[in-house]
């Protein structure tokens, strides 16, 4: 699937997207796969209440399960002004 980091998220990961092989069942599960692949995605997941996320561009939540999504991103809460 690919993933998309956006903002702060990209800049702490060091990339704006990947194609990762998973099978995680719930965007929570995706989330404590990549915080094991290194301290830079631990230290970008470590405050989900920071984060938003959109599977396949739909606004969604952490416990939302996976099957069949084709792209998940990550980014933080938008302003409106």
């Amino acid at each position: 699937m690919n993933v998309l980091y956006f903002a702060w998220v990209r800049e702490r990961i060091g990339l704006p997207r990947e194609q990762v092989q998973t099978d995680a069942a719930t965007v929570n599960d995706l989330v404590a796969e990549l915080r094991a692949r290194e301290d830079r995605y631990d230290l970008a997941f470590s405050d989900l209440g920071a984060l938003r996320v959109a599977l396949d561009q739909q606004l969604s939540d952490f416990d939302a399960p996976l099957a069949g999504v084709r792209e998940v991103a990550f980014f933080p809460p938008m302003t409106g002004g």
